[in-house]
């Protein structure tokens, strides 16, 4: 390890943290209700809910009904009346602060009251994080440069200073229905194709499965 590595880790507080937030699907979020009310009810299935759940328009697949049945049974199992709850890593702690509060188990609401009172200054992060994610999602910019005056002086202070320099392809953003995500998909792909044929053909093979995929 360099000189240079462990004076980052002093500087950060700490060494870093790769923990990774829980995976959820947004799919999820119109039946959460109804699998709440059937997991009440006693029903552990994972293939059963999913079943009944995509008669009800769910699109998503099996395993992402199974990964939130894992999460349910491990959140039910009760732990010992001695095991110590680990607190989340700081990126989780960034994760967390943007979910909306209906979506928090109690725990986490407590552990974020808790630090709320610690450095107040994340509460109004916290807001200010959940009402940027909702006003990309929509399509109105109305509240825009008001979003940014109040971000100025706040934990996203850096963030309201680099959207008020290209505020125009912001908005563009929000109020345009076109997206350069499709783009981006094919481009991810055939770079993955292209490491998956790296150092194990030639050219002339590798531009034909490009190609094929294009």
């Amino acid at each position: 390890m360099s000189v240079r590595t462990v004076e980052r880790w002093l500087a950060a507080g700490g060494e870093p943290e790769h923990r990774r937030p829980p995976a959820r699907s947004v799919l999820m979020d119109p039946f959460q209700e109804y699998l709440e009310g059937r997991w009440q009810e006693g029903q552990r299935n994972g293939l059963h809910l999913w079943s009944e759940i995509k008669r009800r328009g769910f699109a998503g697949s099996k395993a992402t009904v199974y990964r939130w049945t894992a999460a349910r049974h491990q959140c039910s199992s009760a732990a010992p009346p001695n095991a110590r709850w680990r607190s989340p890593s700081r990126r989780n702690c960034a994760w967390l602060l943007s979910e909306d509060p209906t979506l928090l188990d109690e725990q986490t609401e407590q552990f974020l009251g808790h630090l709320y009172d610690c450095a107040p200054e994340l509460l109004k992060a916290g807001d200010l994080a959940r009402r940027f994610a909702a006003l990309i999602r929509g399509n109105d910019d109305a509240v825009l440069e008001q979003w940014i005056e109040e971000a100025t002086d706040s934990e996203l202070a850096s963030l309201a200073a680099g959207i008020g320099r290209d505020i125009a392809a912001v908005r563009a953003a929000i109020t345009q229905p076109w997206s350069t995500s499709p783009v981006e998909g094919h481009i991810n792909r055939l770079k993955t194709i292209k490491r998956q044929m790296y150092g194990r053909s030639g050219y002339a093979l590798l531009r034909n499965r490009l190609l094929a995929a294009a």
